[in-house]
């Protein structure tokens, strides 16, 4: 049941992306923001952890995924040390992550041989 939950919601949030993508002017870029932005404004008012704790992996890997983990870290980072923590606590709690985009783009990038849009 755990998969069921997880698929239905990630599923429901990239059809929320790919109708900004084919409906509107939008960005790919655009809608990374939106979709960020969003996870954090939902976390701030207390509508993403509930959707977080009931879909998982469904909530928690797709992009406003991201937002609440940095909103999360922000939060935190308050409580341990004060103001800068704001500044910090997003990204102690999101660093492994874009670690690991890095190096795996990376590697990707000498793995594969680029190629041109006709």
């Amino acid at each position: 049941m755990d998969y069921l939950k997880a698929f239905i919601i990630g599923g429901i949030i990239c059809v929320i992306g790919q109708i900004l993508m084919d409906t509107t002017k939008l960005t790919p870029a655009h809608i990374l923001v939106i979709f960020v932005t969003s996870g954090v404004i939902l976390t701030a008012v207390g509508i993403y952890e509930p959707l977080i704790k009931y879909a998982e992996a469904g909530a928690s890997v797709p992009l406003p995924g991201f937002g609440y983990a940095l909103c999360k870290g922000a939060i935190e980072g308050v409580k341990k040390n004060g103001l800068i923590g704001a500044f910090t606590g997003g990204l102690e709690a999101t660093a492994g992550g874009i670690a690991g985009a890095i190096i795996f783009g990376y590697i990707m990038s000498v793995v594969s041989n680029p190629k041109t849009k006709d």
